[in-house]
């Protein structure tokens, strides 16, 4: 196991080098209205050195002393506060698998997940675009959990009253983060497989003119950020483990946006396998198949509109239980991993609380694409954990119910083993579908028509998407919005 992190080198970006102190909401008005509320710029988040170290260092304080200051904005970047990327290489005793499966940690993210950045950077073009401004709109955000609680903490910041859409049925924890950050629930029934009842609904509300949408399954500032931002981070942190290449990157699609991050790294590296993770009961993207699961976090049952599908390479579907168990595990099975894993104590330790249900799902589908490749102990696999623990103990109540065996919905440790191996050294190359050829990108075209025609969106915008050069005007933006933002601060 290596906990080593990637030094901060290399990264380009667009924009200035210094930033304008920031400012809290209150303090931010000017001729009777609120006024913007200073934040990052793409390239400060792809680079945070180019902030100014009194803004830094004030960041850094409330980041933990007041996770309500709206500095902490400038704390939206994969860093950590000695300059690292923030990630895990999970040791080979746990994996079962030759090849380097590196993990992006987004819990360091104010609010808990790297969510956080497409929301802040959706909500900030909004703003340079004049549509919207503190105090005068109410934002929406659609989403099954992470990018609702990211959307109601930088709302917060930012001086909005927000209003989070997203199904009934999601962890009790996700709904107590959003009110925590002032955040209103609008529920729709079912749930993370019925995120398509969550767009309805925001489509009805988004009717009246006092509301704004931070559409995260159809905005481009969502795949920017992860683009420049994400696949920046991936690159940053594969440099100093195995050949320094990312052989490939994994990915639940949710709205598609951390997939972006492939786009990078194919820039680099146009060999790197890109890859989307889906529950095997509802095999979207693999199958053109629905069904309910487990999973929370990464919606389904459509191609997103900001899906890049010329650059997704393979889906690979994981069974959500497994997810589960190998949360269960990794939180909560420190002996039966030193025991029956041979993983050292320490190392074991270190796992705990950093993952949540959807990056236990792209630790085994990584695991699954690496046996697949067939790659080597110098080869890497890249992906990311959305969130930390903190947002599934009651999840796990519910695992234990279905699946404890003593009575009081606890799982001993005998079967908490047998169940891990399973899902972790069980991760075979099965269910793994190549989507490289024509047939499989027409029919996911089709899918992403089907749906996205239905909320307005015309055929010829959507054939747009099929060109590459369609995704590398959205990216060339970033310099000129960065400029804009940076104006927007004085």
């Amino acid at each position: 196991m290596s906990v080593s992190r990637s030094n901060h080198k290399t990264a380009k970006s667009s924009g200035p080098t210094k930033t304008s102190p920031a400012a809290s909401a209150s303090e931010c008005k000017a001729n009777g209205r609120m006024s913007i509320v200073p934040g990052p710029t793409y390239g400060e988040m792809r680079d945070p050195r180019q902030i100014d170290s009194s803004v830094t260092r004030r960041a850094r304080r409330a980041l933990t002393e007041n996770e309500l200051d709206p500095v902490n904005l400038f704390n939206i970047h994969w860093y950590d506060q000695s300059g690292h990327v923030r990630y895990i290489v999970l040791p080979r005793e746990l994996t079962g698998v030759n090849a380097n499966i590196l993990v992006l940690i987004g819990s360091g993210f104010p609010s808990g997940s790297h969510k956080v950045g497409p929301a802040y950077s959706t909500l900030i073009e909004g703003e340079i675009k004049g549509e919207i401004r503190p105090g005068e709109k109410t934002i929406l955000g659609p989403s099954t959990g992470n990018f609702g609680i990211g959307t109601a903490y930088v709302s917060t910041l930012k001086g909005y009253r927000a209003i989070i859409i997203m199904p009934d049925s999601m962890s009790f924890e996700r709904y107590e983060r959003i009110r925590k950050y002032g955040g209103m629930l609008e529920l729709t029934p079912g749930t993370e497989s019925d995120v398509i009842l969550t767009l309805e609904k925001t489509y009805e509300l988004k009717k009246d003119p006092d509301n704004y949408t931070l559409a995260q399954f159809e905005l481009l500032p969502n795949y920017r950020f992860h683009r420049y931002v994400t696949g920046a981070a991936c690159l940053a942190a594969a440099r100093e483990v195995g050949d320094g290449r990312i052989a490939c990157f994994v990915s639940a699609p949710g709205s598609a946006g951390t997939l972006a991050a492939g786009d990078e790294i194919k820039s680099v590296f146009n060999d790197c396998s890109v890859v989307a993770m889906e529950p095997r009961q509802c095999a979207t993207l693999y199958d053109n198949l629905r069904g309910q699961h487990r999973i929370e976090g990464i919606g389904d049952k459509m191609v997103t509109l900001i899906h890049n599908v010329l650059t997704t390479d393979y889906v690979c579907l994981v069974h959500d239980d497994d997810c589960l168990v190998g949360l269960k595990l990794l939180q909560d099975g420190a002996r039966i991993l030193e025991r029956s894993f041979g993983v050292s104590a320490k190392v074991a330790r270190s796992l705990v609380g950093i993952f949540g249900i959807s990056g236990i799902g792209n630790i085994l589908a990584s695991i699954k694409m690496a046996r697949y490749l067939d790659l080597s102990a110098r080869e890497t696999v890249v992906t990311v954990a959305t969130d930390g623990f903190d947002r599934y103990p009651s999840v796990m109540v519910d695992l234990g119910k279905r699946m404890g065996r003593l009575g009081d919905g606890a799982i001993d440790d005998r079967l908490l083993a047998r169940w891990g191996k399973d899902a972790f050294h069980g991760a075979d190359a099965e269910e793994i579908l190549d989507v490289r050829g024509s047939a499989q990108k027409d029919r996911l075209y089709k899918q992403k028509a089907q749906m996205w025609t239905r909320f307005g969106y015309s055929r010829a915008y959507l054939d747009q998407m099929k060109k590459m050069d369609f995704w590398e005007k959205e990216y060339k933006e970033i310099p000129a919005i960065d400029r804009e933002i940076a104006a927007l601060r004085g």
